[in-house]
């Protein structure tokens, strides 16, 4: 249906607020909702319909303040200032209610027209605090309505109460707060200079202008000086005289006294009548209870290492009897279309093109559902923000803030994210330096294209202990990541480390239906991705691997030595091949063992003349230092555009060598059962798998966040780690005999 958009409604708060929960349950949208701050970086939009009326909602980023200190705080901003939305909701946690109307004091200093959703209602009347809505509502001037988000409760009154704001068209009424004596003053100086030269007024009223001078906005700051430099230099001249006043004075600086006058308004709202605190506010809740002994200093890297292991087995032995299922059955689709199809291009297509490479890659679906849904049991409950909590302890000793930790778990520090969200959510930071550092290192991450091929080489080297490997290569995945963060940090992106403070979500009972969607929608995204972009890329390499084929020489003595084999065996042994029979005499058993020696000889060598096997072989020279043989670089060259076409190209280069219809097998076979593979060498892959170039869709993520030439470090940097720590392995593995 189509029809004009009546209003632009934003949605703001803070991180954990129930903002994307809200934005879901209005829009029937499937956004993903992190249990965790800045999983939503970018604003995304949905669409509802109220009274005939279509409205747009607009999900902004979370943020605690308007000040531009992160890329997620001014995406929010410049929505508001620039698209002037009808009305701004914003979600307030009511258990969290001082600390979340921070924001909306800001809001109301800002003037826009604004209506305050109350979220969390029912966990706050848990905790035994009442909120008086009415007297909340009368005392900030704004509308305020209690909801549950989670559950929908209040929001079709919220949605009636956000239109009745918008039809007022009130236009912006800035709230005036006083910040003392000293600002005050200053304030009215500022504001009556920007006024008078009409300085950045069409965006922003004088007043917010004045007081984010104040708090050292840098967004604005260069704003300003792009608008009037002389303007701008006289504002920062009042702003440095005060600053240094009040650092003289009191020892603090402006936005301190900012912050501080903007708690005490939103304490004298809420002492005044707002809330009633039934308990005790010094008691434990539930969450608190929990986490003393979660993220005990002890006892909570224990508990997050047993977790982390429990989800390995958990995967891998639920997923077993399913993964030989699904493998079982593209092997008797092989087997049934290799004895259908005549032999020829489409046949080698179907097979070992489509069939092995892209069902190889299916291959992993049980798996894949499974770690997923582990995933988000962790996620959905709260445990993996304390995770997170846990291990910015740790983060800030190798030089990266603790707001790093979110885009390495999203890029797969616990095995199965996407570098991709990853690399985004490192807007997050606001240092330059350490923002660089994580961008650069969460690529190290097992995300989920790497989890197949771990599991393939884990599956078929290290059979009796595949958790307990995946739980080292994840470790070693941080570890490395850590080190390397540590290394760019004390060389190319020097600097002073930034504090952090990180909030920790309450527990939340996991809901089934949750679970179940996002376990769908992370698995969905990867058999689209197989179906689509690999389908397409071994298409290219089954291509690249066929053609230009063998030279009519080459062919001539392959065919050459099969009639002399024929001619020397007596003619009712090669009768004997033509027959579909049981039983054969040992002589045509040995007979027909040799021609099929001959055709895979002679499918090696048409593959190994093949331009990708040509590439292959000149990078052998290079790669044997690492173990890896040309057809294994034939599909590391293919996991630079996507690290699930490894195991495709894989799949492909080793079932073109192979010419047995009689007895078709999974690649874990083909690999176990090659003289070209062997436990260190799997080591020594999965080392380099890991650590080479991102894949080219972070690489441009990285080039747009960063420049190409981050981008192309990356790659480069990357690769060159890769290879030197693959041929140490493999080196040291080879020397120790532990093949």
């Amino acid at each position: 249906m189509k029809t004009d958009i009546s209003h632009t409604f934003a949605l703001a708060g803070n991180p954990n607020a129930g903002k994307t929960t809200l934005f879901n349950h209005l829009t029937g949208a499937r956004q993903h909702v992190g249990n965790y701050p800045g999983i939503t970086v970018e604003r995304k939009e949905g669409y509802v319909l109220e009274n005939g009326q279509r409205i747009k909602l607009v999900d902004l980023p979370g943020t605690y303040s308007l000040t531009a200190y992160s890329a997620e705080e001014l995406v929010a901003r410049d929505f508001l200032v620039n698209e002037k939305p009808g009305v701004v909701i914003n979600i307030v946690d009511a258990s969290n209610l001082e600390r979340n109307l921070y924001l909306t004091a800001q809001f109301l200093e800002l003037g826009v027209p604004l209506v305050i959703a109350l979220n969390m209602v029912d966990v706050a009347k848990s905790r035994g605090i009442t909120i008086n809505t009415e007297k909340l509502s009368e005392l900030l001037g704004v509308p305020v309505v209690p909801i549950i988000a989670r559950t929908g409760i209040g929001t079709k009154e919220l949605l009636a109460t956000a239109c009745q704001v918008a039809a007022g068209e009130n236009s912006w009424q800035p709230l005036t707060i006083s910040y003392g004596e000293d600002l005050d003053a200053t304030i009215m100086q500022l504001v009556a200079e920007i006024e008078r030269h009409s300085f950045l007024t069409e965006r922003y009223p004088a007043r917010f202008t004045a007081i984010k001078y104040l708090e050292n906005d840098e967004q604005l700051i260069v704003l300003g000086r792009d608008e009037s430099p002389t303007v701008a230099a006289a504002l920062e001249a009042e702003v440095n005289k005060v600053s240094q006043h009040l650092q003289k004075t009191l020892s603090v600086f402006p936005e301190a006294i900012i912050a501080d006058h903007r708690y005490g308004y939103l304490k004298s709202v809420l002492r005044n009548g707002v809330i009633t605190q039934t308990f005790d506010s010094d008691r434990l809740y539930t969450s608190d209870k929990i986490d003393k002994v979660v993220t005990n200093r002890l006892l909570g890297p224990i508990i997050m290492l047993a977790v982390l292991m429990g989800l390995y087995k958990f995967t891998f032995s639920w997923s077993e009897l399913p993964v030989v299922w699904v493998e079982g059955f593209f092997g008797w689709l092989s087997a049934t279309l290799e004895t259908l199809l005549p032999e020829g291009p489409l046949r080698s297509l179907i097979i070992s093109g489509i069939i092995d490479g892209v069902g190889g890659v299916l291959g992993f679906v049980p798996l894949i559902l499974f770690m997923f849904f582990g995933i988000a049991l962790l996620e959905d409950s709260g445990y993996l923000a304390r995770v997170a909590y846990m291990m910015d302890r740790i983060f800030r000793s190798f030089g990266l803030h603790g707001s790093s930790v979110m885009p390495f778990i999203v890029s797969g520090g616990i095995a199965g994210g996407c570098a991709v969200p990853g690399v985004m959510a490192t807007r997050t930071l606001r240092s330059p330096k350490e923002r660089m550092a994580t961008l650069l290192t969460v690529p190290f991450m097992n995300c989920g294209a790497k989890v197949p091929v771990l599991a393939l080489l884990i599956g078929a080297f290290f059979t009796e202990y595949k958790a307990m490997m995946m739980f080292l290569f994840t470790m070693l995945a941080w570890l490395v990541a850590l080190c390397v963060a540590k290394f760019l940090r004390i060389t190319f992106l020097r600097g002073e480390a930034t504090p952090f403070v990180m909030e920790l979500p309450p527990y939340r009972y996991p809901t089934l239906r949750g679970l179940l969607i996002h376990t769908w929608e992370r698995t969905w995204q990867y058999i689209k991705k197989a179906g689509t972009v690999i389908l397409a890329i071994s298409i290219l390499l089954w291509a690249m691997m066929t053609y230009p084929g063998l030279p009519s020489s080459e062919q001539a003595r392959f065919t050459e030595q099969r009639q002399t084999l024929m001619a020397a065996a007596a003619p009712e042994v090669v009768a004997e091949l033509a027959d579909e029979r049981d039983h054969r005499s040992e002589a045509a058993v040995e007979l027909a063992e040799k021609l099929t020696l001959i055709d895979q000889q002679e499918a090696a060598a048409a593959l190994r003349l093949s331009l990708a096997g040509r590439i292959g072989t000149a990078l052998e020279s290079l790669s044997q230092f690492a173990g890896f043989d040309w057809r294994t670089n034939i599909a590391l060259l293919g996991g630079f555009a996507a690290k699930e076409v490894i195991i495709s190209t894989l799949g492909t280069a080793y079932s073109m060598g192979e010419v047995d219809p009689e007895a078709p097998d999974s690649l874990s076979e083909r690999l176990q059962r090659s003289e070209n593979w062997n436990r260190v060498i799997a080591v020594s892959a999965l080392v380099f798998i890991m650590f080479y170039a991102p894949c080219f869709v972070t690489v441009a993520c990285i080039a747009k966040e960063a420049s190409w030439g981050w981008a192309v470090f990356s790659m480069a940097f990357n690769t060159i780690f890769a290879f030197t720590l693959a041929v140490l392995v493999y080196q040291v593995g080879m020397l120790l005999h532990l093949s």
